[in-house]
């Protein structure tokens, strides 16, 4: 056993410079390896297996066999990267050891001594989550210099798990809280990431690198992070599956923040069962209730309850799609009943200033332990003497709006959050029980806007903001097409209810059946434009 572990290592040694990017290299740019063509590296099967629809469960399966291997898949994704990705530049690198952790899960395979389902699974991380052998930056040159000493909490749950570490996603600059104006799903460290289905699209913000990596198979699952919609819209908008877990379930020790009141890692992928099973790793309890193959039976919708909260606002193709979803959930045994959500306004009134003061406090601790500015002033300064950092769009006024903010140990800070708390459950929490809800569902997303950064986004999405508020667990999963651009359909349930929301979501994605892989299309005149 030990002469076969060092020849599988000594393997590795070779074939990695032909397949992985070199440590900050950009993932794409790396040469192709001997006798590769463009065709097999962009081929979605591998030994029989199709990387767009096979779930853990299935690879597990195989590797348990010994008819697959992690290093095999491994492979397969990085060699993906590099044919695939440099239309949606959604990978920023891949990690150099990548191979050696999936060659040490093949071991375990082997000798019967897996670490549970991760175990070989190749997984790509949001680049605001520390790791302590590639850079972690935000997006922003300001910490582009060396790695963070350790690894964050949810990364070393992964490794202890099996997991392969196989490189970092882009991401809308410090995730989206910089400009009064930003274009997600760009940062000056990986420039602008594209919509897989149509690539003059938005991928939205600010784990729109992770989504749009998964929707084009380049990894088996993704982490992302949300303070308020950054991991259910880019779901939505790239047609995958993305958790926002309740707050407190996920570690977000090592993740560079916003605000601790509302920021929370969590799990994305292709499928509902691959993103439980994610997060039963990532929060070290047993959230999966149905990894044993009942997730999403086919009489799981009988007899639930589901409001609707339509938000025509999304437009009138956005509400036609939510009436046939509202159809086929009530053929299907649900009960869906219209409902609207209380105190929304005064919701969006309240939450901006208070994340001003959160993040003034929050980044300055973050910052404090990396090297480069070491607080809020001086990252500001970094911006304004650094002209890449101002590429697509040159403001920071958040930013300079955070600096001058009340610190949160002012009282009116302080009750502006207890209100939001407040508000935002009794939100949901009314809603559910007047109506003796199971759960709500709502738009994720609007179809993808073009990118354009001379104009910012057109992201004001209401549906995220309860139960990222709240603190409540969301779930998007894919709901459909407007012509060729998804869009998601987000569910959300009270405090700690993520299994249960897992399993309802798992039910709804096996009746809608909703994805498909991405075209590529440069351009369609489907969906807004705006």
């Amino acid at each position: 056993m030990k002469k076969r572990s060092m020849a599988a290592l000594t393997a590795i040694l070779v074939v990695a410079p032909l397949v992985a990017a070199a440590p900050g290299q950009r993932a794409g740019a790396a040469e192709s390896g001997p006798g590769d063509s463009a065709r097999s590296a962009e081929s979605t099967l591998v030994n029989g297996v199709n990387l767009d629809t096979v779930t853990i469960p299935e690879l597990q399966a195989r590797m348990n066999r010994g008819s697959l291997s992690s290093l095999r898949l491994t492979l397969a994704y990085l060699r993906r990267i590099k044919a695939v990705d440099p239309r949606i530049n959604a990978v920023l690198r891949t990690s150099p050891t990548a191979l050696r952790q999936a060659a040490a899960s093949d071991l375990r395979h082997r000798r019967g001594r897996t670490r549970g389902p991760l175990d070989g699974i190749p997984v790509l991380l949001k680049d605001n989550v520390n790791t302590r052998d590639m850079p972690t930056t935000a997006g922003s040159l300001a910490l582009a210099g060396s790695p963070p000493d350790t690894d964050a909490d949810l990364v070393k749950k992964l490794r202890a798990a099996g997991a392969v570490i196989l490189g970092k996603t882009n991401l809308s600059e410090w995730a989206n809280f910089r400009a009064a104006k930003p274009t997600s799903g760009w940062s000056a460290v990986g420039g602008q990431t594209n919509n897989p289905y149509v690539l003059d699209r938005n991928p939205c913000g600010s784990s729109s690198g992770s989504a749009a990596a998964l929707a084009a198979s380049l990894a088996q699952v993704a982490i992302g992070t949300e303070t308020d919609g950054s991991i259910v819209c880019p779901a939505g908008m790239s047609g995958v599956v993305g958790l926002k877990p309740s707050l407190g379930v996920v570690s977000q020790s090592g993740v560079v923040p916003i605000s601790a009141e509302q920021d929370t890692a969590g799990p994305m992928a292709r499928n509902v069962i691959d993103t439980a099973l994610t997060l039963s790793v990532l929060s070290g309890r047993d959230t999966v209730r149905a990894a044993d193959g009942s997730l999403g039976s086919l009489d799981s919708l009988r007899g639930k309850r589901i409001g609707l909260w339509r938000l025509p606002s999304l437009g009138a193709e956005v509400d036609a799609l939510m009436t046939r979803t509202a159809e086929r959930l009530t053929d299907a045994g649900a009960e869906v009943v219209e409902v609207s959500m209380p105190y929304q306004e005064r919701l969006a009134e309240l939450e901006f200033p208070a994340l001003l003061s959160e993040f003034h406090r929050d980044i300055d601790a973050y910052l404090a332990t990396r090297g480069g500015p070491q607080d809020l002033a001086e990252l500001i300064e970094f911006n304004r003497t650094h002209p890449k950092e101002q590429t697509c769009f040159a403001g920071q006024e958040l930013f300079e709006q955070a600096l001058v903010a009340p610190p949160t140990t002012d009282p009116e800070y302080r009750a502006m959050r207890a209100e939001l708390t407040d508000l935002s459950r009794r939100s949901i929490d009314e809603t559910m029980a007047e109506h003796d809800l199971d759960a709500i569902a709502s738009p994720a997303n609007p179809p993808a806007w073009t990118t354009d950064c001379a104009r910012g986004d057109n992201d004001v999405i209401p549906s995220s903001t309860p139960a990222a508020v709240a603190g409540y667990p969301s779930l998007s999963v894919p709901a459909g097409f407007v012509g060729e651009l998804p869009v998601g359909l987000l569910l959300m349930a009270g405090n700690r209810q993520d299994a249960e929301l897992l399993s309802l979501g798992a039910a709804v994605e096996h009746r809608l059946d909703a994805w498909r892989a991405p075209r590529y299309l440069p351009s369609t005149s489907s969906g807004t434009s705006r």
